[in-house]
């Protein structure tokens, strides 16, 4: 997925996995109750720091804080800009 945003520095441009509407039993869960998701991929990056180059790339699936980064919204989606440091790892 292609985006015309490009973060600068250490920034990281994330689009958040969806969020469970329903629980294994089938109960649909409501908005309001529903777990903000910690997990998401990689969709922009910045160019890093001279002294801290970039470590995740696009397209990586990372876990980051539950209250990392500021929520934006570009061409009707959600993401997520959150700082490199902010990411506690890349899942595989």
């Amino acid at each position: 997925m292609s985006v015309n945003f490009k973060p600068l520095a250490d920034r990281v441009l994330v689009e958040p996995t969806k969020a469970e509407t329903k629980t294994a039993s089938g109960i649909i869960i409501p908005d309001s109750a529903k777990e903000k998701p910690q997990e998401g991929t990689v969709v922009a990056i910045g160019n890093g720091k001279a002294d801290e180059p970039m470590t995740v790339k696009v397209g990586d699936k990372v876990l980051y804080g539950k209250y990392s980064g500021s929520e934006l919204k570009l061409n009707g989606n959600d993401y997520l800009i959150v700082k490199e440091s902010d990411i506690l790892g890349i899942l595989s």
